[in-house]
């Protein structure tokens, strides 16, 4: 059988666009990180604000058993220990996080799960899990799996004195010796690779409709391959979202595009391009070709983030990134994110944490389980920091929604750290980092109409609660944005326009 040079180029398109496609409810856009959140928390926020505001997806926390890590005090990387596939965790039982993916769903908002399938714990010692698993990391025993001595790179795989990675330049040590002493699973095994797709089909069972691969970087590409050709499609029809930790800023040995074929990379460069640019030490006039135009990857394959659970903390990558503690440039960085079409955003939403103290673990109760996370208004309280619920944040996902399918027209900076940019005729935005303001006149590409300025407050019963922009038949509006503000941008869209019917999404 011959098949047709169109065939074959269906075939290659085919292969090159595997596991990327989010499953976003019609009209949505935007993943939120949920970072160490209880599942029936989660469930709970889909409900009362994910899905109302738009937000396609959640990224959890390891929903398998890990490690409990008493010294220091169950610190967040206790999670990125596994002990066992059991869905057992701080976060809750197999049945809440049942419950969790059933009730998101229902929301219109998808679930995501981090999942460690390079590893299990730190390498010496005994303990026990979550879920009361007992193991013997010295001996290589972790009898809730079941996986044993034979199911770990050896000294055949790694040929370091210690069984741990020193040389990144060096692709076979990276893949088969041990992450920071963590115990390396060997995935080029078939009994390996079939306990770690049954687990991700177990997820899939439950209605998962993604992953986020922890530490792919440190696996060969082709054993994910072999992997994800064991998982199954999701309920929404196809195969799973996946995007990969791959860390690649360039100047190693690995690069991201190795892992295409199974999914997505997380952008690494993204964050810290963006964190150069509102910390005012690069132009803002050169974003104009951001994204592929700066050396990154196609818009389809990669998921882009301001910063992550791990470089907020300065590991994973390093730090140099934007958090939640400079939260001016952070807004603005983020604003621009969810604005400019490139890739698939993430947000992140952290805990408050004692930065000398980097390890610690989410807030907790006296018993050292997950405190509830509790509201005032749109705020969380009680030390959680739910950037997403920030209206700068929530209220560009609501832009990105509108604006979807549009690419970037109008193009406008007025001097190095000033710019503008419609997206077609949806939605327009304008960023100031100068130390005067912008005020001219600027052709937004909008039809006619005063809109709500999304930045400074809300469209709330066909009303603007912050300031309005008014644009007139050629689509030119008079923008002023100051350079003083706590929020120094401005940012409009056809589902904030006075007179019309709100929409998110």
């Amino acid at each position: 059988m011959f098949l047709s040079v169109f065939g074959v180029v269906a075939l290659i398109s085919q292969a090159l666009a595997a596991y990327t496609d989010p499953h976003c409810v019609g009209g949505r856009d935007g993943i939120v990180h949920l970072f160490e959140w209880k599942w029936s928390d989660i469930a709970a926020e889909c409900e009362r604000f994910l899905g109302p505001y738009g937000f396609c997806a959640v990224q959890t926390s390891p929903a398998n058993e890990n490690r409990v890590v008493t010294n220091p005090n169950r610190p967040w990387w206790e999670r990125y220990q596994p002990v066992s596939y059991k869905l057992q965790t701080r976060s809750g039982s197999e049945a809440e996080f049942r419950s969790m993916v059933q009730r998101c769903n229902n929301a219109g908002v998808r679930i995501y799960v981090d999942v460690v399938i390079n590893h299990m714990t730190g390498a010496g010692g005994t303990g026990h899990g979550t879920g009361g698993s007992n193991y013997d990391a010295g001996a290589l025993q972790f009898p809730g799996v079941p996986f044993g001595p034979t199911d770990f790179n050896d000294g055949s795989d790694c040929h370091t004195s210690d069984m741990n990675i020193h040389n990144y330049n060096n692709p076979e040590e990276v893949r088969n010796c041990r992450l920071v002493s963590l115990l390396d699973l060997k995935m080029s095994k078939d009994y390996v690779r079939t306990k770690v797709a049954d687990y991700l089909n177990h997820l899939i069972d439950l209605g998962v409709a993604g992953f986020r691969v922890d530490a792919a970087k440190h696996m060969w590409p082709g054993d994910i391959v072999a992997v994800f050709s064991k998982v199954k499609s999701v309920t929404m029809g196809g195969q799973p979202f996946v995007y990969q930790e791959v860390i690649d800023q360039g100047g190693e040995a690995i690069k991201a595009e190795e892992y295409f074929a199974t999914g997505r990379v997380t952008n690494f460069k993204y964050g810290l391009e963006l964190a150069r640019v509102f910390r005012r030490q690069n132009p803002m006039k050169y974003l104009s070709n951001f994204g592929v135009g700066w050396g990154m990857w196609a818009t389809d394959k990669v998921v882009n983030f301001i910063d992550n659970h791990d470089n907020q903390r300065g590991h994973g990558g390093g730090g140099g990134v934007l958090t939640h503690w400079e939260p001016r440039p952070y807004k603005l960085a983020t604003a621009f994110m969810l604005a400019h079409p490139y890739g698939m955003p993430r947000v992140m939403s952290s805990y408050e944490y004692n930065r000398a103290n980097d390890y610690e673990g989410p807030p907790h109760n006296g018993d050292m389980s997950i405190k509830t996370v509790t509201l005032s208004g749109m705020t969380c309280t009680g030390g959680w920091s739910c950037e997403h619920r920030w209206r700068q944040i929530y209220n560009m996902v609501a832009f990105r929604n509108m604006a979807r399918g549009t690419g970037v027209n109008n193009w406008w900076s007025g001097s190095d750290y000033q710019i503008a940019f419609s997206r077609g005729n949806k939605a327009f935005i304008a960023l100031n980092l100068e130390s005067h303001d912008i005020n001219t006149n600027l052709q937004t590409g909008l039809p006619a109409g005063t809109y709500c300025d999304v930045i400074s407050g809300n469209y709330e019963n066909g009303h603007c609660t912050g300031s309005s922009v008014t644009v007139s038949a050629d689509g030119h509006a008079h923008i002023q944005v100051c350079s003083n503000c706590e929020d120094p941008m401005v940012a409009i869209h056809v589902g904030a326009k006075v007179g019309s019917p709100a929409h998110r999404f």
